[in-house]
Order: C-alpha cells, then structure tokens, then sequence
C-alpha cells in the first residue's frame, strides 16, 4: 500500500510554522536576544529555503499570504491593546514629554531622513532617489513597531518612566505616521505624480488626513460602544474577553471596508475602551493572555517569511542609508524632546534607541504605495529600500529596544514592590494650599481622577480622612504629612503623594510640609499599610539624601525615580524578596 503525503492543509503549515518559531524563538533567547528576534529569524530562513520546505510543508509563498487573515487580527489586537494604554487619566503627568516627543517624531525624523535620501541617497542613485521617493521614505520612517515593542517590554518585565513613556508614544507615533504618509500621498498624486502647486495642494491632502482619521475613529468608536453597551446590559462577565475580540475583529473589518486605516480603527478602538470602561480591558489581556505566545510566535515568524533579505543586496547603499538616516532621526528627536521636557537623564539617552523597532504598519504603508497606480514609478524603489531596511530593522531593532531598557534601569522591574501604587500619575509636585482640609481635598480630587481608586465615594473618603486627622494628627518630622483613612471594602492600598519644594505652611510642629502622603488603605491590606508607614518616615527623617531629592523633584517623573530608583529598594523594595527573608529568617529559627 502506497501513502503519498501531500500536505496541502493550511493547518498543517500552520502548525510548522508555530513550531519552527517556537523553536527558533528558544534557541534565540538563551544567547540574551529577544524572542521576537528569533522568531523573525526563523521566518526568514523559511522563506530562503522555500524550495525544499515546499516538498515537505506546502510553505509557498501563496500559503503565506493565505494567513494574512490570521495576521490582520494579531495586528488589531497589538493595535487595540496599544491604543488600551492610552488611559487619559494614567498619562496626566506624561502629556508633555508625549507632546513634545511626537512633534520631534513629525519633524526632525522625516527631515532627516529626506535630507539624508536625497542629497546622499540621489549621489548614490540619482535616477531612482527623486524628491517623490524621499518625502514617500520619509513618512515611512515615522512608523514605530508597537507589537514588537510591547513584546520586549513583557519579555524585559520593563517597569518605569522610559516604559511607560515608550508604550504611550508607540501608538500616538504610529497615528503620526499615517497622518503624514497620507498627507504626503495625497499631495503627490493630485495631479497624477506631475509637479502641482504647494498651495493649491495643501488643503486637499489635509482633507485626505482628516477623513482617514475621521472614518477610523468613527469606526473604533461606534463598535467599541455598541460592545460596551452590551456588557452593560445583556453580556456577562464572563464574555467581555470574547466580546472586545469582536470589537477587534469589527473594526478591522468595517475600517477596510470604509477605506480607511485598520490600524487606527482598532488603536481608537482601544482607547475608547479604556477611557470609557477600563477594567474591560483587562479582561481582554487576561483572556488572550494564554495563547498570546501562540498568535505572537505564529505572527511573526509568517512576518519573517514576508521580508526578502535577497532586497539588501540589490540596493544596499540606499538601504543602509535609510537605515541610518532613520535611527539619527528617531535618536535625535527622543533627545531633543525629552532634553525639552526635562525627563530624567536615563530616560533622555535610551528611549530614542527604544523606538527603533520598525514593523508592521511600516509595511502596510509599503503596500498602500504599491496599490496607487500614480505612485507606480517609485512603487519599487521605496518597495525594495522600505522593505530591505525592515528586515533589517526587525532583527536589530528589539535587542536595541531591550538594551535601552537594560541601560535605564527598568528592566526585571516588573514585579510587586511596596510602593507600587505610588506610579508616576499617583505623584504631584508644587502642590499648594494653605490648610490641611484644602490640601486634603485637592489631593484627594486628584486620587479619584485616576484609573485605581478607593473603594469608596469621594466625600465620604475627604470625610473619614479629615475625621482621623482631627483625632490624632498625621504630622511626622522633616516636613512630612501621612494622612490616611481605612476602608471597610476593598483589597490593595492606594494613594498619592504631594510634593512642595518651597514648603507648605500649615501648622505642622517642626516647619513647613514638604511632602504630603495620603493613604487610602482597605482593612485587607492593613499589613502593607504599616509597612508603608515605616518605610516613608525611616526614609524621610534618616536619609537626607533621599529627602533632599525627594522634596525638590522638578517633575513627577524625576520623584518617581527617586521612589523606584535601584538604591531605594531597602525602602521600596521587591515584595518577594520580603517574604523570602521571612522564610529564611524562619527556617534559621
């Protein structure tokens, strides 16, 4: 009996590509490379040695493309989850240095790299490097890799102000560039790719940027709503992870059908629901969470096998110039815009190499371009250069991104320390007031306008706080405040913590308040509520040092580095740390 094994199913290809993934993705990470690394690598050697794969696998080039469906939702829920973390209230303190870095991203990056493209590139290629392909590259190079840098920063359990200042920006960075991009198409193809007025073309491609963005968020939003609506009233608790997936899954499809951008659907999509009903989205997280390694393996080594390195050889002057050009302008523009907004020096020198990675909506807007019939005759130019300086890009740009990481100080940082609720939208500096009601108060508006507050209405909280206060009051040396209020309901402490350099003066014993803490603690977490006590004042009145910085932290970002700084975990240290101390100190016992 004869058997004549023909895989044709695209299950079965499937199915070699996750373990070829998985496997490379392993090998990858015990030489200290991120996994996505591995994983793009993988994809790429499949596609090199397609040949023989195709006698045993079925792996051609068509059975790849026949998993862009599988693809499209993997980028929607990266863009969905991406978008989830711009929670408005989370990101109070973070508005300037996201303002000034996505100005840096919309000028100095594209400047750059048309400058670099066309005086440098076009001595290079003077026939195919016209100003077209440079200002088309230039838009391009603005595209981030929100999966890929959101993969590093699990893999890295990064945790501080460069982290959270890199997984805001990669979505806003993202919207930029294809704001751009459209800008920039629309104006080239006005008068089918002949030279047109600068201002009779303007406002046209602004039109053409407005209704991109319009149609998404009109999209993102009506079916995020719709699915809102119905977890309110007919949709268990149970189903809100299948339900956000329709979510996804809606908006990437009505987006296309509309002619407009997935992306940016699914992206509004995700910060409508975050905005709206945030603990919705960690529903989603949570159900995807179990067969995230499966969708991120899969995804991108199938992204691996799309990206042709034979591209590098054909032009590889221009391919390592607009890989440089990219990397000075990205490099420079974080610099600038961070110097600007005055971040912690960690924070100003890597989060521009963290934002290199470079992925998939960089190659949609390839695609876009090869789709426009009057951009045909630079289609492969930016086709081979775009695609060429990817492939690139996505084996380098995530140990670049992890690198950052490390140099900053944030990576392993991702795990339950004591004063964890005090992140960076928790701390206020230049509070003022002139008692301790009003003090009490304003603080107090200020803890209930983020995403985690007590358990308890808002009055009701300013009243059990100024109650205690009369009865005992919360005064500490060294100019600091400790007021606070137990709740009957409730698991984990929450808080915020005021700063005022000059010193506020209001009846403290021993001068002016530098630093006020007001502490909203569930009887669950009594025990944590003690600890946070005495570290807070141990480290307030013993180290003048860590006070002196503490009380005169130009922003929130720089106190939150004093807080969660490497030579402040004896005062904030790791949680399980703590607990092995007390299980060595027992067995010692």
């Amino acid at each position: 009996m004869n058997i004549h094994f023909t895989p044709d199913d695209s299950l079965f290809q499937l199915a070699v590509v996750l373990v070829a993934g998985i496997v490379g993705g392993e090998l990858v990470g015990r030489i200290g490379l991120p996994k996505v690394t591995g994983w793009i690598f993988t994809g790429i050697l499949l596609r090199s040695f397609e040949t023989q794969h195709d006698a045993f696998t079925g792996l051609t080039s068509g059975a790849v493309a026949g998993f862009d469906r599988f693809m499209d939702f993997v980028l929607g829920y990266i863009a969905f989850t991406v978008g989830a973390a711009l929670h408005f209230a989370s990101l109070r303190n973070a508005g300037k240095r996201l303002g000034f870095l996505l100005l840096g991203e919309a000028l100095i990056t594209p400047t750059i790299v048309v400058l670099a493209m066309y005086f440098v590139g076009g001595w290079i290629d003077p026939e195919n490097m016209t100003i077209r392909v440079c200002l088309i590259l230039a838009a391009i190079a603005i595209a981030g890799a929100p999966g890929t840098t959101v993969l590093v920063v699990q893999e890295a359990r990064a945790k501080g102000i460069l982290t959270r200042t890199l997984i805001a920006a990669v979505a806003l960075i993202d919207m930029v560039a294809v704001g751009v991009f459209t800008f920039v198409v629309s104006y080239l193809t006005q008068d089918a790719g002949d030279v047109v007025s600068w201002h009779s073309s303007w406002p046209t491609a602004l039109i053409s940027v407005a209704r991109e963005f319009g149609v998404a968020f009109l999209v993102g939003t009506s079916c995020s709503m719709i699915a809102l609506g119905l977890t309110r009233t007919i949709v268990g608790p149970a189903f809100l992870g299948p339900t956000m997936v329709a979510v996804i899954l809606g908006a990437w499809g009505a987006a296309t059908g509309f002619g407009a951008s997935s992306i940016l659907a699914c992206t509004f999509a995700g910060i409508v629901v975050s905005n709206v009903r945030h603990d919705t989205v960690r529903s989603t997280e949570a159900y995807l969470h179990s067969i995230g390694g499966v969708l991120f393996a899969a995804f991108y080594t199938l992204a691996g096998m799309k990206l042709d390195f034979a591209l590098v050889m054909n032009a590889a002057g221009l391919v390592v110039l607009f890989f440089l050009a990219r990397f000075l302008g990205k490099y420079g523009g974080a610099f600038a815009a961070m110097s600007i907004a005055d971040v912690p020096k960690r924070v100003r020198n890597y989060l521009g190499l963290a934002l290199v990675p470079h992925g998939g909506v960089a190659v949609g807007l390839i695609i876009i371009v090869q789709s426009v019939p009057h951009l045909s005759d630079v289609a492969a130019t930016v086709t081979t250069v775009g695609l060429a300086a990817l492939a690139i890009n996505q084996l380098l740009g995530p140990s670049g991104a992890r690198f950052a990481l490390e140099r900053a100080g944030e990576k392993d940082k991702d795990f339950p320390r004591l004063l964890d609720f005090l992140d960076e939208h928790h701390i206020s500096v230049n509070i003022t007031g002139t008692t301790k009601d009003e003090i009490i108060r304003s603080l107090a508006s200020q803890l209930y306008s983020t995403n985690i507050t007590p358990a308890l209405p808002q009055d009701e909280f300013v009243q059990k706080v100024l109650e205690r206060e009369q009865l005992e009051t919360t005064f500490l040396s060294k100019g600091l405040m400790i007021p606070h209020a137990e709740l009957e309901e409730g698991t984990n402490i929450t808080g915020i913590l005021g700063i005022s350099s000059k010193g506020l003066n209001i009846g403290a014993p021993d001068g002016p308040v530098h630093a006020v803490l007001l502490l909203a603690t569930p009887k669950a977490d009594r025990k944590r509520h003690l600890e946070v006590l005495a570290a807070i004042a141990t480290a307030i009145t013993r180290n003048i040092n860590f006070r002196e910085q503490l009380y005169h932290a130009r922003s929130a970002a720089h106190a939150y580095d004093v807080l969660h700084a490497e030579k402040a975990e004896d005062i904030n240290y790791f949680l399980e740390d703590a607990m092995a101390r007390v299980r060595d100190s027992g067995e010692q016992n």
